[in-house]
């Protein structure tokens, strides 16, 4: 199979999801040629606004491969990550991303994260949920006990 069938399964997953009541996206992640998850959004399912159909592909590879590290893997999505999929999708180290729809195609179907973009680029304060930085004397304690630890597992 090539890029465009991975793709077209990935929309099936999308499809299959709205059947489910679920939002309409889906994903694969492959490593070696091998699925090693899937992911249907699940957001209204599972009353959890994490559980993208990216995320949920990334949670379940992570889980079958038993890593937090998804090096040499790549993601077929039914639609362009939004921010927050895209986030985990550099978290999870992941080779490439592909996709089908545009996020512009997502918005015209309702499904619009163009302010989460804009409020990305300003500065906490002036977000429309506004970031409060406190300086609190302690916050670097957690940083030098992580850098301080034997054996821990970087990512």
């Amino acid at each position: 199979m090539n890029e465009q069938d991975w793709l077209k399964a990935a929309i099936q997953l999308a499809s299959k999801s709205v059947k489910k009541k679920g939002g309409p996206f889906g994903a694969i992640v492959m490593k070696d040629g091998v699925v090693v998850g899937e992911g249907m959004n699940q957001v209204t399912k599972k009353h959890d606004p994490t559980a993208h159909a990216e995320v949920v592909a990334i949670r379940n590879a992570c889980k079958k491969l038993g890593t937090h590290k998804l090096d040499g893997c790549v993601i077929y999505a039914s639609c362009e990550p939004c921010p927050m999929c895209l986030g985990a999708i550099y978290w999870a180290r992941l080779e490439r991303v592909y996709y089908a729809a545009t996020r512009h195609e997502a918005a015209d179907a309702g499904f619009d994260d163009a302010m989460i973009y804009q409020e990305i680029g300003k500065e906490p304060p002036q977000r429309t949920i506004p970031f409060h930085h406190i300086e609190i004397r302690e916050k670097h304690e957690p940083f030098r006990n992580w850098q301080k630890q034997m054996g821990r597992i970087d990512y």
